[in-house]
């Protein structure tokens, strides 16, 4: 067997590929002359006037790449937003770049642009959507008098307060002129077909870039709740506290519902996610000549207390041969979350790896890698980081002591003075996170 450092990476490299937007558009959308299969519906191209893209997200780019290949002639023109560094030459399709993930200027006025695309469509039109994760951050619209500095501030402290991604979805959607149902609103009465990269726990459809087109379960009256619950009342821009507090009163609109006639032509198809990707890694790991399993590709919580659990699981393959016999592989996926409390940077990937590094720390045999399929794990150039029984060992040889950097969440700068983080630059794909253990006798 190989090192267990380069397993690791191989073992992510092989989920990662698993997942590529162009190839799992593929699987799912194909079209014979002038009509499109798209999952288990199929449409007569030549029954369209005029047919467009429109999409935003991390894996955008090669999802676009994927659909004008399979529409050839019959794609009119597409406009799609990417995080910066991510997008990829295109033939019909018009790239713009924006924040992720506090949303910016750019990501705004790239967000009018669809807007305005959808609302120029007709029944006679059709308008095919792509969607992966981080289309919530780079899709910001916010409804007047609200303004981008107030959603921005609003973003940041409901990342920084460890919320989790579908109850920040949930207020982005009651915020946003394009996410929970409007931009089907604003696109009836054309059809529209939306391909979904999964990034959130479940494959929850209103959640994956907060829905730009599905009903939306999530109401004025959640949203206070979930600022109640992060006791964020008091520290949420005024303005927009008192917009939900009007929305509960229902003094405004509420998102689209299921039911609502907008949502009579739209598909929504889900094409790659988190699951697939973890499949591939096992694959991959057992062919390495590691006993495998699959934990779970629904992983959450508070990311030094996730760690914890591995490290447990790490432990008692060692030294009970439970629940698998070593050479072990554990594989997980999911999204962890992070109580900001330090003034240090980070991800949620790169907090993980240094609790379990505490944890496991003097254990010989337990490695553990904790990553983004993105490639960039929080507002960092890494996608996460590898550790051992052996990493606060080397830390404190260099005078680095790892629970001060836990504490201060600056888990990058540990991993950094270490060589030990993992970059792999933009994969253009984004299934959440992937954590592999490996025990070897």
């Amino acid at each position: 067997m190989q090192g267990q450092e380069k397993a690791l990476e191989d073992i992510f490299k092989a989920g990662v590929k698993a997942v590529d937007p162009e190839r799992a558009i593929q699987k799912y959308a194909r079209r014979q002359g002038n009509q499109l299969f798209v999952g288990d519906c199929s449409y007569a191209l030549d029954s369209f006037k005029r047919i467009f893209l429109i999409g935003a997200g991390k894996g955008t780019a090669p999802m676009a790449k994927a659909v004008e290949d399979i529409l050839g002639p019959y794609l009119n023109h597409g406009w799609i937003v990417v995080k910066y560094g991510h997008g990829l030459p295109l033939k019909k399709t018009d790239i713009m770049e924006a924040g992720h993930p506090i949303p910016d200027e750019a990501g705004l006025k790239a967000t009018k642009e669809l807007l305005k695309q959808a609302q120029k469509c007709t029944e006679k039109d059709m308008i095919i959507c792509a969607f992966s994760g981080g289309g919530s951050a780079l899709l910001p619209a916010p409804f007047p008098p609200l303004t981008l500095d107030q959603k921005q501030e609003t973003t940041r402290l409901l990342l920084e307060c460890g919320a989790t991604i579908n109850e920040i979805n949930s207020i982005r959607k009651h915020l946003s002129r394009s996410k929970g149902g409007w931009l089907a609103k604003e696109a009836y009465p054309a059809t529209v077909v939306s391909l979904l990269l999964s990034d959130v726990i479940g494959d929850r459809l209103d959640v994956i870039a907060s829905g730009p087109t599905v009903p939306d379960e999530s109401t004025y009256s959640d949203c206070i709740k979930i600022i109640g619950r992060y006791e964020l009342s008091d520290r949420l821009p005024k303005s927009v506290a008192d917009y939900f507090k009007k929305g509960a009163a229902g003094s405004l609109p509420e998102t689209p519902k299921a039911g609502d006639p907008v949502f009579s032509k739209v598909q929504n198809l889900i094409v790659g996610n988190n699951r697939e990707s973890l499949l591939a890694a096992r694959e991959r790991a057992i062919s390495l000549g590691y006993n495998t399993i699959i934990l779970s590709s629904q992983i959450e919580g508070e990311a030094r207390e996730v760690a914890q659990v591995f490290a447990a699981i790490g432990k008692e393959i060692s030294q009970a041969n439970l629940p698998i016999s070593p050479p072990a592989c554990i594989i997980a996926g999911g999204e962890t979350t992070v109580t900001i409390q330090g003034r240090g940077k980070g991800g949620r990937s790169q907090e993980l790896a240094l609790a379990c590094a505490i944890a496991i720390d003097g254990w010989k045999g337990i490695s553990l890698l904790s990553a983004g399929t993105d490639g960039t794990d929080g507002p960092t150039d890494a996608a996460g980081a590898i550790v051992n029984g052996t990493t606060c060992k080397r830390a404190r040889q260099t005078n680095l002591y790892p629970r001060g950097f836990l504490l201060a969440n600056d888990s990058y700068t540990f991993f950094e003075s270490l060589g030990d983080l993992l970059k792999t630059g933009p994969t253009r794909t984004n299934v959440m996170d992937i954590i592999c253990m490996l025990v070897d006798t």
